[in-house]
This record gives C-alpha cells, structure tokens and sequence, in this order.
C-alpha cells in the first residue's frame, strides 16, 4: 500500500506555478490575432479599439478579404507604447 501526504499550500502553488507556463506558452504561439484576440486582449470593445488606434498609422494590421489580423508581437508592442502615451496625454 502506498501513502501519500500533501501539503496543500505547496501543492496550491506548484499548480499555480504550472498554470502560469502553460499560459504563457499559448501566448507565444500566437502570430497574429484576429479581431476578437485584439479585442478580447485589450478589454475593449471594437468601437473603442476604432475610436482610439485602430486608425493609428503605426497600428499593424493587415486585411485579408473581409477580415483584419494583427502581428502578436508587433501589436503588443504598439499597444505598451500606444498605452504609456495615453498617460502622457490625460
């Protein structure tokens, strides 16, 4: 027979631990967003995400057919910078 005791603190965060990489690792597969991603990673809505930078020449998208997609990792970029701006001004 074999016993097992567990410490649920470290256990509670040794699964928090792995949580954490698995989402991250889905992060980075990633290459670009659509719409949705965009909007579901900035917490705004399509109409704020128009009315505030998508217009933005710097803002990178590219239009294939009827849909827009959006390199992750340039879009993240623009939007940390679009962001520290946005202070600058308020």
């Amino acid at each position: 027979m074999i016993d097992i005791n567990l410490d649920k603190n470290q256990a509670k965060e040794l699964l928090e631990k792995k949580i954490e990489e698995v989402v991250k690792n889905l992060e980075r597969e990633l290459v670009y967003w659509d719409t949705n991603e965009l909007r579901r990673r900035t917490c705004m809505s399509w109409n704020t995400i128009k009315e505030h930078f998508f217009y933005d020449e710097r803002c990178p998208k590219v239009k294939l057919g009827g849909k827009y997609y959006f390199p992750a990792d340039k879009m993240k970029e623009f939007l940390l910078e679009w962001l520290e701006e946005q202070k600058e001004v308020s």
